[in-house]
């Protein structure tokens, strides 16, 4: 990726309409973002210490936590940073970083939720060949390419917004560099590459929703052939979480990047919902409508007390 530009550093201005607040929300997203992380360290720490969770739902299940962990740490630290009244100076090089990791974990969630909706499909349509359709190495595959697909679609974004010269101004009236307030900074017209990144970002989740819609339109039409109340209940609570947890994930990119008219302070507040609150909800929409994950957890939990004791 060449350099054309006469800019070194950049100066996160953070989110708009906050003056003064910085002590309050330093407090807050700190809180948020330690429950994140504490709740998605527990629940790999109760997957992988449990062989009855060993199977493909829970082994996605385990990526999209490693996904929540590091999702926040893009953005979440350098926030923090001058929140709590250091330097909002950020480095060419750090932008392109923050820019490139953002889109690569945020796609790479968003090709894993559409995943475990085949998952799901698999599992409630065909249960008997559950685990031959889904062996070890089909769930290896899917969940690196979770990751190749993320990774092609970041370089892309990330090289159509850093080819563009950036001559100053350098202030960022954002908190992170993201794609839509690093084009308004360049020093040449950016309507066609505001385009192709608009139809980028839009098509690649609509590709996936749509992906999702498909195996729960099968999902739900087996579900209304099982004769028994409780057989459907059952069947159905298996994809309540999932379900929850596209919506959470799905929303923010909709009222960001397919909005006609942008609102730094709407994106902003959305962003910050969808960077440190959803990863910290993810472990609790999982775990409160599992019983095999409470019951993991609370093993964990039990086990990490003892060794405090001791």
């Amino acid at each position: 990726m060449r350099n054309a530009s006469v800019v070194t550093e950049f100066i996160l201005l953070g989110i708009p309409h906050t003056e003064d607040l910085e002590t309050m929300l330093f407090v807050l997203f700190l809180s948020f973002y330690i429950f994140t992380l504490m709740g998605n360290l527990l629940i790999l720490l109760a997957i992988v210490s449990s062989t009855r969770l060993h199977t493909p739902m829970y082994f996605f299940l385990c990526k999209l936590s490693v996904c929540d962990i590091f999702f926040p740490s893009v953005s979440s630290p350098k926030m923090l940073f001058y929140l709590a009244g250091n330097s909002r100076a950020i480095s060419y090089a750090g932008c392109v970083s923050q820019l490139f990791f953002y889109h690569f974990l945020g796609c790479t969630e968003c090709f894993l939720y559409t995943v475990m909706a085949y998952d799901r499909f698999v599992a409630i349509c065909y249960p008997l060949r559950y685990t031959i359709i889904l062996s070890h190495r089909v769930c290896a595959i899917l969940a690196m390419g979770t990751s190749f697909f993320g990774c092609i679609q970041a370089i892309f974004l990330t090289t159509l917004t850093f080819q563009l010269p950036y001559c100053g101004p350098s202030e960022v009236d954002y908190y992170f560099c993201d794609i839509p307030v690093m084009l308004k900074l360049a020093c040449a017209d950016t309507s066609a590459l505001e385009m192709v990144g608009l139809i980028s970002v839009g098509l690649m989740p609509l590709s996936c929703f749509l992906l999702i819609l498909t195996s729960y339109s099968c999902i739900v039409y087996s579900i209304l052939q099982i004769r028994s109340t409780e057989g459907q209940q059952r069947a159905f609570s298996t994809c309540s979480a999932h379900l929850t947890a596209i919506l959470l994930s799905f929303m923010p990119v909709v009222l960001i990047y397919l909005q006609p008219t942008p609102n730094p302070w709407l994106n902003a507040t959305v962003q910050v919902l969808n960077n440190l609150v959803t990863p910290m909800l993810n472990p609790l929409i999982y775990s409160l409508r599992n019983k095999e994950v409470k019951y993991s957890l609370r093993k964990v939990l039990e086990e990490m007390a003892l060794i405090h004791e001791k």
